[in-house]
């Protein structure tokens, strides 16, 4: 009967080890699912993060190209308008002059007119 009771005992310790070791398996399992889950979590967090990050670093970068493209655009319309003021001050003073030498030749036509000449 002592042989019975320790082959009893042996064979419970053993089916009390293949439960833990069982216990432990799922464990484990559910470990290894708890991790993959979070590091699926950091991962897609840490995506989100350097998404933003990228789109925020794009929309400076377009931000400072539209500020330099409409200063460029400001000078060379500064420039521009320089130029135009200057060409119609030009065109003026040439029109001053011309309008000048036709009234002086409009006026000695009359005046010649009125001597009895002809026009």
């Amino acid at each position: 009967m002592g042989e019975k009771k320790r082959k009893s005992d042996v064979l419970t310790a053993v089916e009390k080890i293949k439960e833990v070791e069982e216990k432990a398996r799922g464990i484990i399992q559910d470990a290894r699912e708890k991790i993959s889950l979070k590091v699926i979590e950091d991962a897609y967090e840490e995506a989100k993060k350097s998404k933003e990050n990228n789109l925020n670093e794009a929309r400076k970068k377009a931000e400072e190209k539209k500020k330099a493209i409409i200063q460029s655009a400001s000078k060379e319309a500064e420039k521009i308008r320089k130029k135009s003021e200057e060409d119609a001050a030009g065109m003026s003073k040439k029109a001053e002059t011309a309008m000048s030498k036709t009234v002086e030749k409009v006026a000695e036509k009359i005046k010649h007119f009125f001597e009895g000449g002809k026009l």
